[in-house]
């Protein structure tokens, strides 16, 4: 199996089954003499970490990372700092409960990418979804955790904006209501309505799709490259990694087909310093594939996780048709913990850009 890595200056590779003794991921290209400890990190694993609500799965995962490589600490040090060698970064798995697949071991999991897995290697470990498990992303996150540092003056934040057909009301977004609910959500009213909504699908075994909205802000105008290096572009193959991800979109997104071009276009003038401003953000912050200088805002969809206690037909490695009921600990709504996921795939994306720019211009303003 090959495509494990992510990036080019700022490179990512992830290793590890849902159901292996551990996962992890080595980060490649981390500049040197940046602060760096399990605690950086640990703060962003917590927020994904599985198990904190009944809206999340029940697997009672730790998630402790631990770093071995790639830092070092003496009297000249102000603790323990990055040396510009490979960070490498692991996860125990402490809570696998992989009897709960042995009952379909053999069966194609409608919406899993289990069959698609048979056809491509041959051979597939059906405990938990082995690689293709979200699992996964809990590297993603710590990986994240250092990304930010590189871009430290940069601020990336994520919320759900929609689950099932119920949407937020944009009038109430409020960053601090984020933290206070367990759906990342930034509106007080909508996340009271998300938790009797989503009670009922997880009563009836069932589960719902959801958006997530990624926000970076403080990014500086020059990050991307034309054609083929085009910061959206990493940007939505970023987003478009994360399991369970069926569509992304940047700025207006696909609500731009029904606008005009001159409500599209964001008009400029100068601010009293004389520096650019803008008058709107349907570009989503990217403009040729280069940032504006404006906040880039995505959004990506996650489709319903597929693991239901509702009888659905498929087949069986033998080439029988069956009906499938999948058991064990499953989130009902996947979308809710793929936010600080995508925030981490944007801090991945925007460090490893800048380091590109850097390298071939010079230090960002």
């Amino acid at each position: 199996m090959s495509h494990n890595s992510f990036g080019h200056l700022f490179r990512v590779t992830t290793w590890g089954e849902s159901h292996g003794p551990a996962i992890g991921c080595v980060v490649d290209g981390c500049p040197p003499g940046i602060p760096l400890t399990p605690a950086d990190i640990q703060r962003d694993l917590d927020r994904r970490r599985p198990g904190q609500s009944r809206f999340t799965t029940q697997r009672r995962e730790p998630d402790q990372v631990k770093i071995l490589s790639g830092v070092f600490e003496d009297e000249t040090t102000p603790g323990p700092v990055t040396t510009g060698t490979p960070i490498c970064l692991m996860i125990e798995n402490l809570d696998q409960r992989s009897k709960d697949y042995s009952d379909i071991k053999d069966s194609y999991r409608p919406g899993h990418a289990d069959y698609t897995y048979s056809a491509k290697y041959g051979v597939r470990d059906y405990r938990g979804g082995g690689r293709s498990s979200a699992r996964e992303t809990a590297m993603r996150v710590a990986a994240g955790a250092i990304a930010r540092k590189v871009i430290a003056e940069m601020r990336i934040r994520g919320a759900l904006v929609q689950i099932g057909p119920h949407h937020i009301d944009r009038k109430n977004w409020d960053w601090e209501e984020v933290d206070n609910n367990p759906f990342f959500c930034p509106d007080k009213a909508a996340a009271a309505k998300w938790a009797d909504y989503l009670d009922g699908i997880r009563k009836a075994g069932s589960s719902i799709g959801a958006v997530v909205e990624i926000i970076a802000e403080n990014v500086p105008a020059g990050l991307g490259a034309p054609v083929y290096g085009k910061l959206d572009q990493d940007i939505a193959a970023a987003l478009m990694s994360i399991n369970a991800v069926k569509g992304v979109e940047v700025g207006a997104g696909f609500a731009a087909a029904a606008l005009t071009g001159e409500e599209n276009a964001d008009e400029i003038r100068l601010d009293e310093a004389g520096k650019p401003v803008f008058l709107s953000n349907h570009a989503g912050g990217i403009l040729g594939g280069i940032s504006s200088g404006q906040p880039i805002v995505a959004r990506f969809v996650v489709k319903p996780t597929s693991s239901i206690l509702t009888p659905r037909r498929t087949i069986t490695r033998q080439n029988q048709e069956i009906e499938i009921m999948t058991k064990g600990r499953h989130d009902p709504c996947v979308g809710i913990r793929a936010v600080p996921v995508g925030e981490a795939m944007m801090a991945l994306v925007l460090a490893d850009h800048y380091l590109r720019h850097r390298a071939q211009i010079g230090c960002a303003d």
